[in-house]
């Protein structure tokens, strides 16, 4: 080969190098741009993402209340979202959480000009007053947090400048807490209401039917002690999970386990007269539901099949999977009642023999599910009563605390 072969070999070897290279690099260039452009957007775009972001960070510390965890949590995602040297959040009495610098001279001041904004209720901006060169805090803009009884602290952003813009967007970012801290309040309303609502079923766990079951136990003593034990034992579980303190939710597993311990004592009363007939999935007997849910449904079964006839009652209690849901339904041959009554009943405007089992356990699973949800009730004078509900297997905010222990004996 001639050196000057060799030489124009070597020279289109790099020009096809170097144009490969360029190729490449181009390629790989555009689908830099294409992916900037499809994934962070324009300039405004991206703003408006960091700022839902940063909001949505800060929403869940501010749905316990205005506590010092949860102010602490979000005053970082607050200062953030304004763009503040300094952020700060109190209540009506001392500062919560501070965050930036600043804190060692002027959070002993910041609760003066609080006090001030406390007795206007609107927002103030005002200079800091602070000697210190080094400290860019010149301007504070001082917001108030607001909630069901008024007043309930303040919003207070730091800023180098007296600013406009600053006291427009603090003031906002504070309307935006106070709807926060509303929304916790009404959290905790409602966990109230279901408290409530649960000690009412609580009362309704009558000193008749207490009286009934021990003597009904204590009828067992000579003839038959072992039987005697077994229910006392029954009374005792039912009672234990009826009154227990924790949790609003519990699992299908132990709500029919408890189902089953007060059918055992209302058997050892009403004896061959009452048969039950239990058909359950096993998927479904972990789903989580409101706590004292099917219990109501089954003494009110019981109820009209016993107590108010003289008949053999047969119960039927079923849970099937339904894909997404388990459909349960609780079913009794009984006096059953005129629709038009049982419609007052669930209005709460007839307090009648029903007591407000049906009630409470239909407002409890609209609360929880919505009004879709609601239990399908089926009845008729002579023609007994078929209680449908359908339980999302999956919601958020429904989980069973603490799980139960034992599982129905099927």
């Amino acid at each position: 080969m001639t050196p000057t072969l060799l030489a124009l070999l070597v020279v289109t070897g790099a020009a096809l190098l170097l144009g490969t290279g360029w190729a490449a690099g181009r390629w790989h260039a555009r689908r830099g741009e294409r992916a900037a452009g499809m994934d962070l957007g324009t300039p405004v775009e991206r703003a408006t993402f960091h700022t839902l972001h940063t909001a949505s960070l800060a929403a869940p510390p501010l749905r316990a209340g205005l506590t010092e965890d949860a102010a602490r949590k979000a005053a970082r995602r607050l200062r953030s979202l304004l763009g503040t040297e300094a952020l700060c959040l109190t209540d009506r009495e001392s500062v919560l959480a501070w965050d930036g610098p600043g804190a060692d001279h002027h959070q002993r001041r910041a609760m003066a000009r609080v006090a001030v904004m406390l007795a206007s209720g609107r927002s103030q901006s005002v200079r800091t007053e602070c000697q210190r060169p080094d400290c860019p805090l010149k301007w504070a803009v001082v917001a108030p947090l607001t909630g069901e009884d008024g007043v309930l602290g303040a919003l207070v952003a730091y800023g180098s400048r007296e600013s406009a813009v600053l006291v427009r967007a603090a003031t906002e970012v504070a309307r935006w807490v106070s709807v926060q801290l509303e929304l916790s309040e009404l959290d905790r309303s409602r966990t109230r209401l279901m408290e409530a609502e649960i000690k009412a079923l609580r009362a309704q766990i009558s000193p008749h039917f207490i009286f009934n079951s021990l003597a009904a136990i204590a009828s067992f003593v000579r003839t038959d002690p072992e039987r005697a034990r077994e229910l006392l034992l029954e009374f005792a579980d039912f009672t234990r999970y009826s009154f227990r303190r924790h949790g609003d939710f519990t699992t299908l597993a132990d709500e029919l386990r408890s189902v089953q311990q007060y059918l055992a004592l209302a058997g050892a009363r009403f004896g061959d007269r009452l048969k039950v007939t239990l058909q359950v999935a096993p998927e479904v007997l972990p789903v989580a539901l409101p706590f004292l849910c099917l219990q109501p449904l089954v003494e009110n079964a019981v109820k009209h099949g016993l107590e108010d006839s003289t008949e053999e009652c047969r119960i039927t209690i079923t849970a099937r999977d339904a894909g997404a849901e388990a459909v349960i339904t609780v079913e009794d041959n009984g006096v059953g009642m005129d629709p038009a009554l049982l419609r007052r009943i669930l209005a709460g405007e007839h307090g009648g023999s029903s007591g407000i089992g049906l009630p409470n356990v239909d407002e409890r699973i609209r609360q929880v599910y919505g009004d879709a949800y609601g239990p399908v009730m089926e009845t008729g004078v002579g023609a007994g009563m078929k209680v449908t509900l359908r339980i999302p297997k999956y919601r958020a905010g429904v989980h069973s605390s603490p799980p139960g222990q034992q599982t129905p004996r099927l």
